[in-house]
């Protein structure tokens, strides 16, 4: 906790919002990831000064400082103990856009979706297109590197990123971006300008060779070479590690063709469709996204997709990958004979020939492609709707090599799951060897913690011998940051340490990520660390479709995975508190984590029955959206339900509560004096008495 002082003088500083109970700071304890950090406070910043006060604040305590967008890490980059600094609720806008010159400035909490939005009637989008898009931030994907599906066309975010400006630890202002103009301190450039220049040779022998590398800092981009160096492109995928963003020049693209296609090619191994990738690639599409039988199947159970499902798979596949052109009409006519050709090539074509079980399904309707697209978006979250004790677990889940090394790299990694006992499903970027994949792992068992770090030995090995990078798309976070001598060698790593000593030689900013790691494995930072325990309560709803304490209500709560699908603003109905409030205590996710910390001892001994905890739930309506539309099946209206019973047995049932549930038993006599009880809302001294009665 934050001395009392400092939490005064925040709270009078900060133009947006300061939180410092339990309860709040719980909800920013996790991120997507396996880990869980209990911060000091959280801030959610609504101008530049509020970053500005926070860096002080935390000077002054002597704690660390971590920006966050979304929340949807899946390596722990937005966990730690001091200060979390949310941007997503108020740092939200497009501060210029230059449609002409295809440019926009935007502030680092602007939701993805929100942006292209914005940006589509004027026929232009930021290309990057993470999964995540309905609630991944700018600022977010910016410290993350992120790619997107088609980054085979489009680049990574570094790709696409201008100009940073914002805060140094020490609070000095910063503004870097290409040609003049910039605001970069002289020394601080000079230093990184030498480093590249000493490192070149090393940074050209070590740095894996594939696109999608997002590991470590950037310092390939203080190489010498034809263009100017351009700071901003270091900061981008650092994890915060070493400044603060206040606003990014953003590059923007034209709208892809609204004639896109896609060709959902059918495998009868996954092997071939690993064999087949390359050759397809070679194709010119704008994205090749892969599905395994495993991923199919769970869909098939979750509503929002089973229907989808019907209409573009064929028989039984093991795999199927996923060819997207985006072109004119003829050309994807054009595309799509060569597609069928080169299957047919490779053996596969629905029986026309074909000597293997396979084949092309060519979607061309718009409105069915779009879906497909989704469903492909919500696969990790579509995996971890199993209801068993163990879950798809990341920390191996998005290793990148070469195309030609694709297919023995999987089947090689396969074979150390099954030798650890597990399996994992396999998805995502098949177009850049970037497949992701969870073996399925329960971390509340000191074993399988063994397992999940022997796993991540074996694949990182794998990775380097076959030169490629141990993050392909998510970064390093927790997870992989102790890896980094192994993957780029001690020299590089020293160069890491220098880059951070010279931006933040406090260690202020995010500390532990990239540099100075803590170990993965370490369970005292995980969300269940040893000796968790979950309250075994005699609840009033049936929860056996899950397992654990409770009847299975342990199992219910713990299903959410904190994704944020909840967090999205359109499509959909989920979650509609949250879309009014933009609160994360309204989200799905806020709810079930305040839930999760209340039943495990987290929050105190009464959490459950608390003040609090009705405040957490009260703007819960019961539409039951999330039900339907949480990749993971989270019913917050059921657990609503089961607080409100477990609160009502502790501390009684108020009037209202006992007014509702005997309402059977009195609606006729309402019916009769409905014209009094009318009064009620026609007599303002009434309707207050009456509400000060019921509460």
């Amino acid at each position: 906790m934050l001395d009392s002082t400092i939490q005064s003088r925040l709270s009078r500083e900060v133009q947006g919002e300061t939180r410092f109970d339990a309860f709040s700071r719980g909800r920013y304890a996790t991120d997507a990831s396996i880990y869980q950090i209990m911060p000091a406070g959280v801030i959610l910043a609504k101008a530049p000064g509020d970053i500005l006060a926070a860096l002080d604040a935390a000077r002054e305590a002597g704690v660390p400082l971590t920006m966050r967008g979304g929340g949807t890490s899946q390596c722990g980059q937005t966990v730690n103990s001091g200060l979390i600094v949310d941007c997503s609720k108020y740092l939200n806008r497009i501060l210029e856009l230059d449609v002409t010159g295809r440019r926009a400035v935007v502030e680092p909490g602007i939701v993805l979706d929100d942006l292209n939005r914005a940006l589509k009637p004027h026929g232009l989008w930021f290309p990057v297109d993470v999964s995540t898009a309905s609630r991944a931030t700018i600022g977010g994907m910016v410290g993350n590197n992120s790619c997107g599906s088609r980054s085979l066309r489009y680049g990574t975010t570094r790709d696409n990123v201008d100009r940073i400006e914002g805060f140094l630890a020490d609070g000095t202002p910063f503004d870097f971006g290409p040609g003049s103009g910039n605001r970069v301190p002289e020394t601080l450039l000079r230093q990184m300008l030498d480093l590249g220049a000493r490192e070149a040779e090393e940074i050209a022998a070590r740095f894996p060779k594939v696109q999608r590398r997002v590991g470590g800092y950037n310092i390939d981009a203080l190489v010498p070479g034809d263009r100017p160096i351009n700071l901003a492109h270091l900061l981008i995928g650092s994890e915060g590690t070493l400044a603060t963003s206040t606003a990014i020049e953003i590059k923007l693209s034209p709208l892809p063709s609204k004639t896109r296609v896609l060709g959902v090619c059918h495998f009868p191994t996954f092997r071939a469709a690993m064999e087949a990738a390359k050759p397809l690639v070679a194709l010119g599409p704008t994205s090749v996204e892969l599905v395994d039988s495993t991923m199919i199947d769970l869909a098939r159970a979750i509503p929002i997709y089973a229907k989808t499902l019907e209409q573009f798979v064929r028989g039984a596949p093991a795999a199927m990958l996923l060819v997207e052109f985006a072109d004119t009409p003829p050309e994807n006519e054009e595309n799509m004979r060569r597609l069928a050709d080169t299957m047919s090539d490779l053996g596969y074509g629905f029986g026309k020939g074909g000597p293997h079980e396979g084949g092309v399904v060519e979607v061309w309707d718009m409105a069915l492609a779009a879906e497909i697209g989704e469903l492909r978006k919500a696969g990790l979250n579509i995996m971890m709707s199993m209801k068993e004790a163990g879950k798809p677990v990341s920390f191996v889940e998005d290793c990148a090599v070469p195309l030609e090394h694709l297919a023995d790299y999987t089947d090689r990694l396969t074979e150390v799951f099954h030798s650890h006992g597990t399996t994992g499903t396999w998805y995502a970027h098949a177009s850049e060897g970037c497949l992701h994949v969870r073996p399925v792992l329960n971390l509340k068992l000191e074993q399988d913690v063994r397992k999940m770090r022997e796993i991540a030995e074996a694949a990182f090995a794998m990775v380097r011998d076959y030169k490629g990078s141990h993050s392909g798309e998510h970064g390093d976070g927790i997870v992989r940051s102790e890896f980094h001598g192994a993957m780029f060698g001690q020299q590089i790593l020293k160069a890491f340490e220098e880059v951070k000593a010279a931006f933040d030689p406090d260690t202020r900013l995010n500390p532990g990520k990239i540099v100075h790691a803590p170990k993965m494995d370490d369970r005292s930072l995980m969300r269940y660390p040893p000796g968790y325990d979950f309250a075994d309560l005699k609840t009033g709803h049936d929860w056996s479709a899950w397992t654990g304490k409770g009847g299975g209500f342990q199992g219910a709560v713990e299903m959410c995975n904190n994704n944020g699908a909840c967090r999205k603003l359109a499509g959909g109905a989920m979650c509609p508190s949250y879309r009014v409030t933009r609160d994360e205590r309204d989200a799905t996710r806020g709810r079930a984590n305040t839930l999760r910390l209340a039943l495990s001892g987290r929050l105190g001994k009464e959490a459950l029955f608390s003040d609090e905890m009705a405040e957490t739930m009260k703007l819960c309506v019961g539409c039951k959206a999330c039900k339907r539309e949480c990749p993971t099946g989270v019913d917050m209206a059921k657990m609503k339900a089961e607080v409100l019973y477990q609160r009502g047995q502790k501390l009684g049932f108020g009037l209202r509560a006992r007014l509702i549930a005997e309402m059977p038993r009195y609606a006729r006599v309402a019916v009769v004096l409905r014209g009094l009880i009318a009064l009620r809302n026609r007599v303002p001294m009434l309707a207050a008495l009456s509400e000060r009665m019921t509460g």
